[in-house]
């Protein structure tokens, strides 16, 4: 086993960052990708003009690439936010406007997997009331994603860089996972296992996976220190991914690292080119 037999996805929102968004898809399709995943592309538009999807969707096509993951509408990311749908008040009503714009343009690539940012906490708004708001937002999306075939994913950040997110330990993400779908009742809400970010928690990766391999929607990757590729700090990433496999994950590994100082088509030597279409 090891990297090259992994099924790897590139994700452009921090990927090919020194391109426009439209040049990334064949950007990463000339490095030899062909599946790529997305944060919500416009940051301060939850449901953008029609022509702005319309065109990053052209690009997608035309590269031949095919997006498999995007994110729900999650404020300003990268910056200060982690979600909005926790959030009381305007930022919670964008999410819950975007939630069938973002549904829409995954449905019209084929991408099954969406992934939904809880928030951070809010000064002077009780952690209940913001647990409350979210369950009702996260049931939402689970039944818009429902819909169009597609997975709800809920994701574990790390308490270092988002110490306002309440979600930093794969038990507490987990722990929401069911809360959404014994509310809904259909089972599509699963966990985001970023194995960068379970590190920097200081979590035991190899624990993590035997406990949540089987409830675990989509993985994704950054070394550590400095959330470089892989290679670039000390996570044993290829031992991580093979246990995962051994485990019984059989989807997408995401690439959502870093490239440095270096052009993000350099920062992929560690995984041979023949290694990086999807199968």
């Amino acid at each position: 086993m090891g990297f090259a037999d992994q099924r790897y996805t590139v994700n452009l929102s921090i990927l090919f960052t020194e391109l426009p968004l439209l040049d990334r898809p064949a950007a990463a399709a000339a490095a030899g990708f062909t599946a790529v995943e997305l944060w919500w592309p416009w940051a301060d538009a939850p449901t953008p003009e029609r022509s702005e999807p319309d065109a990053l969707k052209r690009a997608i096509e035309d590269a031949g690439v095919r997006l498999t993951g995007l994110n729900f509408y999650a404020g300003q990311l990268p910056g200060p936010d982690r979600g909005a749908l926790s959030v009381p008040g305007e930022e919670s009503e964008r999410f819950r406007a975007n939630v069938e714009v973002a549904a829409e343009f995954a449905e019209s690539l084929g991408c099954g997997s969406l992934n939904a940012l809880y928030g951070n906490r809010v000064d002077g708004v009780d952690p209940a009331e913001q647990d409350a708001l979210a369950l009702e937002n996260l049931a939402l999306a689970a039944r818009t994603a429902d819909r169009i075939g597609a997975t709800l994913l809920i994701e574990a950040l790390n308490k270092p860089e988002s110490p306002l997110y309440p979600l930093v330990s794969a038990p507490a993400a987990v722990e929401v996972v069911d809360k959404v779908n014994q509310a809904t009742g259909l089972g599509n809400a699963h966990f985001l296992m970023d194995l960068y970010h379970l590190s920097m928690n200081g979590e035991d990766l190899a624990q993590v996976i035997e406990r949540y391999a089987d409830r675990t929607g989509h993985v994704q990757i950054a070394d550590n220190p400095g959330r470089g590729a892989p290679g670039t700090g000390t996570l044993p990433l290829e031992d991580l991914l093979d246990q995962l496999r051994k485990a019984g994950y059989e989807g997408r590994v995401g690439l959502e690292y870093k490239p440095g100082d270096r052009p993000s088509a350099e920062t992929f030597d560690w995984l041979p080119v023949q290694a990086r279409a999807a199968r």
